[in-house]
């Protein structure tokens, strides 16, 4: 909600996951590559999923209805949900699938910077977030067109505060967006990226995995996001074993 449209080539590690027996395009729920075999999402959204493996990662794509060329699209072989991650409660929203066959990096699929414990996340200024997600609260169906919004990190402790989120927030979840609402993920764009540049390079720090709100763009309740940092140890010990 609030996004823009995508240029293609714009945001090369988001991936659309697709289930073939969901109306449209299938899509349910963005995500991230961090490798070429793996692709880094949220958990709840695989809450009641069947046949998991004739599910659809769509790598390269900005326009759902168009795939293009560029495209590469892939299946699941496996399926890593956090082993803490209790559905209804939004700790250990993480889950990672590992793809059939690798993608090949191009200039439409590229790989996210998954950050360690160095990086001071809460410094990082210049922070957007994108998906296919409805753009508008009411609408039934998700966005064709790949949409992204520039948001702010806000403080983990004015986002627990009363009138907020009142001490629902994690230290293993950061909050982004507007205290005055209306920019925001919405529905379909969960387990997608929010990414934060470096502040000292042209590079961009995948710090986020779109993890629930309330509602969508509303004052004070900003989007709340799986901290990728919190997990790093979790992600290295699944990826590689």
């Amino acid at each position: 909600i609030g996004g823009t449209a995508v240029q293609p080539g714009a945001w090369a590690g988001i991936v659309s996951i697709q289930d073939p027996w969901e109306p449209g395009t299938g899509h349910i729920c963005g995500g991230s590559l961090i490798s070429t075999e793996w692709v880094l999402t949220a958990a709840h959204c695989f809450i009641n999923a069947r046949n998991i493996s004739m599910w659809h990662v769509v790598a390269g794509a900005t326009w759902l209805t168009q795939l293009g060329p560029e495209v590469q699209v892939r299946q699941i072989k496996q399926l890593w949900v956090h082993e803490h991650y209790i559905p209804g409660e939004e700790r250990n929203n993480i889950a990672l699938l590992k793809l059939d066959q690798p993608v090949v990096c191009s200039h439409y699929v590229q790989l996210g910077c998954v950050p360690d414990s160095t990086l001071k996340v809460s410094e990082l200024e210049t922070c957007y977030i994108a998906g296919w997600g409805t753009t508008t609260t009411r609408a039934q169906r998700p966005s064709d067109v790949l949409q992204e919004a520039k948001v702010h990190l806000i403080d983990v402790q004015l986002c627990n505060s009363s009138f907020w989120y009142t001490g629902a927030i994690h230290t293993q979840n950061l909050c982004a967006g507007y205290s005055v609402g209306g920019i925001d993920p919405c529905q379909g764009d969960s387990g997608g990226p929010l990414v934060c540049k470096d502040n000292n390079a042209a590079f961009f720090w995948l710090v986020g995995v779109a993890s629930w709100g309330k509602g969508c763009a509303r004052t004070n309740q900003p989007g709340v996001y799986t901290s990728v940092q919190h997990f790093y140890d979790w992600i290295l010990v699944q990826i590689d074993p």
